[in-house]
């Protein structure tokens, strides 16, 4: 935890949403700032600290959210629709570019898992977004989603048409919106290393029932430059779409991280890896700063990169 971490909030329709804020350093001058936040029913507890440090440290404010609803920001417990959360991201950004210090042009978009999605769609948003990083990625529930028993399925959509609540993460043959093997394992150890986590598993489903949320539509016009960091055996988000979303992307870079699953990224080597590959798009974005060398000799894990295809 950064020590001269900072306390915020900022309103997002009724609601108040909760930030903390990494600054930069004291180097005068605005200062670049990348707006984060998680997938589903993650909050800024669960590890999303561990970026954040990371990039104040090499000079880009870091501002990470809770969405309405989730960990310690007000409004509808548990209530997740994706239109709801990208309210939330917009309100991030215009709350980022109000800040002193802060070059309200050079403003990047983090998201991870369906955060990553949001990252996709807020950045599409807005022309200003000077970057956007998507890891691990949900980028379309469609094409990504890998298949259930029958009898899970028909337990999600009764949940959905009930306007009940489910379980965020659960076993494969339990009703829950991820039950991948392994992945509550996973994601529950991802919780025990955060900050005092606030992470309850418990999520509406009637947002099952609207029009599919596919953030995917708009990675072929993209103004932006993109990195998807793709976890090769994902057992949550099928990676061969991202994988080819971001090499539609007229900017867009991928870095692959072999023998990696969704949740692998948040601690270890894999962590080291990532974080590593992310540092060097900010720097060379929004700084102005190639680090490609140190970066990746900085890592054990080994990862490929496919620029976009022409």
């Amino acid at each position: 935890m950064s020590m001269s971490r900072k306390e915020l909030t900022f309103p997002s329709g009724s609601d108040t949403c909760a930030a903390w804020l990494y600054p930069a350093g004291a180097d005068k001058g605005a200062r670049p700032i990348v707006v984060m936040a998680h997938g589903l029913t993650g909050t800024r507890r669960d590890r999303l600290g561990a970026f954040a440090g990371r990039f104040a440290a090499a000079g880009i404010v870091a501002l990470v959210f809770d969405y309405r609803g989730f960990g310690d920001s007000t409004g509808e417990p548990d209530l997740y629709e994706p239109s709801r959360q990208l309210e939330d991201w917009h309100a991030a950004i215009a709350l980022a570019r109000s800040l002193p210090d802060v070059d309200a042009g050079r403003v990047a978009a983090f998201g991870s898992s369906s955060g990553g999605g949001h990252a996709l769609a807020a950045a599409a948003a807005d022309p200003r977004v000077a970057a956007a990083i998507s890891q691990v990625p949900m980028l379309d529930r469609d094409t990504q989603s890998y298949s259930k028993p029958q009898q899970v399925v028909e337990e999600v959509k009764a949940a959905a048409a009930e306007g009940r609540y489910l379980p965020a993460v659960g076993q494969p043959d339990e009703a829950a919106f991820i039950s991948a093997p392994g992945a509550e394992i996973g994601w529950r150890r991802v919780v025990a290393i955060g900050e005092e986590s606030r992470w309850r598993n418990r999520c509406s489903a009637a947002w099952l029932l609207g029009p599919p949320y596919s953030p995917i539509q708009h990675a072929a016009s993209l103004h932006c430059p993109w990195l998807v960091c793709v976890a090769a055996d994902d057992q949550v988000a099928k990676p061969g779409p991202a994988i080819d979303a971001a090499r539609r992307a007229p900017r867009g870079e991928v870095r692959i991280y072999p023998g990696i699953d969704h949740f692998d990224i948040y601690d270890g080597p894999a962590h080291e890896a990532v974080v590593a590959d992310e540092v060097e798009f900010l720097s060379r974005h929004l700084l102005g700063r190639n680090l490609c060398g140190a970066t990746k000799a900085g890592s054990e894990l080994g990862r490929v990169h496919l620029p976009p295809s022409d």
